[in-house]
């Protein structure tokens, strides 16, 4: 057993496709973009726009600090470093939490767009029946991951090429049939207003976090990407741009195919009826739901990455177990990392079974999961900001673009997840926060090992 991941497995391109997957287009627009339909309204294309901005900024951040620290822990050994050991200890935790959340809000959409290929649709609603496959699926891709990065990064470009190309051609589709047959929304400017409803620009904001949460394996990825043109930091924050360019242009199709009324009730798996109503046919929805399928076990992929380098990175500085800071030796892959999130993820998609719909699995994971992305993502902004803050003298560009904006884009996100804890129900709040707060109890009271 060794310490040391295998360096240079990843290129820039590859770390942008990471970074494309993690945010998972065809997934998070299956998954979550009818719930930002029903939340804003008409104002969900103006919602991914706005709230962008500052995940743009906490991009930013993750480029400015991972180019001048590459490391398995991410955020975890930044803000450690930055702020102090308690704080990167969180900021791992919350990362830690959040993709062991997400295991359900992975696996259960990847058994419903499965049961879309059977002769019944009506079984994609069959919350025992989605988290069973979901649950076969689950260990098939943790079982790649253990057998080495390299292996799981051809498999992660050739899923995410034939996703895109797919959610392209019913992006074409919808915009031929709306140019034949008219909008049953028409487009407005007022789409990107703000004049949300009570209670709603929160929850739309927190939707939208979720959404565009995951890039960010690339910094994860870093100790085994290639270090030319800062391959790790410049993947993540180029990924933004593509998945920002997916997530509107499906929010648009949407409202051009269907009223709001019908639209908000699609949460089953959105892109294979969009596809279908776009006139490609049960063919069409077919392939589309494929792409879903395909952008699901990429984001899966992705998110067990994450987890299992984050906890190799703190069982390495002695913030957890060391038994999980080692590396396999045939393997380079924190393989024991790997056994634990298996076992912790078939343990959630197991009590997510007894939840009576899949709609309601999906928007109380979301909440949490955008609760403990907001908090870690904000103190790596913030991170970035001190680390950057003395070049307000020397270099006043470059004090702007990686002090400023990343602390001011952190600072929304503490506020909003601050405020979006008052609306929260009592699950989502025992989940989203109590998740976070369980940490002080595995967090070592006398400090841990020296970062490497």
């Amino acid at each position: 057993m060794a310490a040391q991941l295998r360096a240079n497995s990843l290129s820039l391109i590859e770390s942008l496709v990471m970074g494309v997957a993690g945010s998972a287009p065809g997934f998070s627009i299956a998954v979550a973009l009818a719930s930002l339909l029903a939340t804003a309204g008409t104002l969900a294309p103006g919602a991914l726009v706005f709230f962008a901005i500052p995940m743009i900024g906490i991009a930013i951040a993750y480029k400015g600090l991972g180019a001048r620290m590459a490391n398995a822990g991410a955020a975890y050994e930044w803000t450690g470093k930055i702020f102090g050991k308690p704080v990167g200890f969180f900021s791992g935790w919350a990362l830690l939490i959040a993709s062991t959340v997400f295991m359900v809000t992975g696996a259960v959409p990847l058994g419903a767009a499965t049961l879309s290929f059977f002769p019944d649709p009506s079984l994609a609603g069959n919350v025992i029946l989605t988290a069973s496959i979901g649950a076969v699926w689950f260990v098939i891709i943790g079982v790649v991951l253990i057998v080495g990065v390299k292996l799981t990064s051809i498999v992660q470009m050739v899923m995410s090429l034939v996703e895109i190309a797919i959610l392209t051609a019913v992006l074409v589709a919808a915009g031929i049939h709306t140019l034949l047959h008219g909008a049953a929304t028409p487009f407005s400017w007022a789409w990107f207003g703000l004049n949300y409803p009570p209670g709603a620009f929160a929850a739309s904001a927190l939707i939208v976090v979720f959404f565009y949460w995951g890039w960010d394996v690339t910094a994860n990825l870093g100790e085994e990407t290639d270090a030319k043109n800062d391959g790790a930091a410049n993947g993540g924050f180029f990924s933004v741009f593509v998945t920002t360019f997916y997530f509107l242009a499906f929010a648009a199709a949407t409202l051009f195919l269907y009223s709001l009324k019908d639209a908000r009730n699609l949460s089953d798996n959105l892109v294979y009826h969009l596809a279908v109503q776009a006139g490609l046919g049960r063919a069409g929805g077919l392939a589309a739901s494929f792409a879903v399928i395909l952008s699901s076990i990429a984001t899966l992929e992705t998110q067990m990455l994450q987890f299992s380098r984050t906890l190799f990175a703190m069982g390495r500085d002695g913030a957890m177990p060391r038994a999980f800071g080692v590396v396999d030796a045939k393997t380079q892959t924190p393989a024991r990392t790997m056994y634990l999130l298996i076992g912790l993820g078939l343990a959630m998609i197991f009590l997510a079974s007894f939840i009576s719909t899949v709609s309601q699995i999906l928007a109380d994971s979301v909440k949490a999961i955008a609760l403990q992305v907001c908090y870690y993502y904000g103190v790596a902004g913030f991170s970035c900001a001190w680390l950057f803050r003395d070049a307000r003298k020397s270099d006043p560009r470059t004090f702007v673009v990686y002090a400023v904006y990343p602390a001011l884009s952190a600072s929304a996100l503490i506020v909003l997840a601050l405020y979006a804890f008052t609306t929260f129900d009592m699950l989502t709040r025992i989940v989203g926060v109590g998740g976070l707060l369980l940490g002080a109890v595995f967090m070592r009271p006398r400090g841990y090992g020296a970062v490497a």
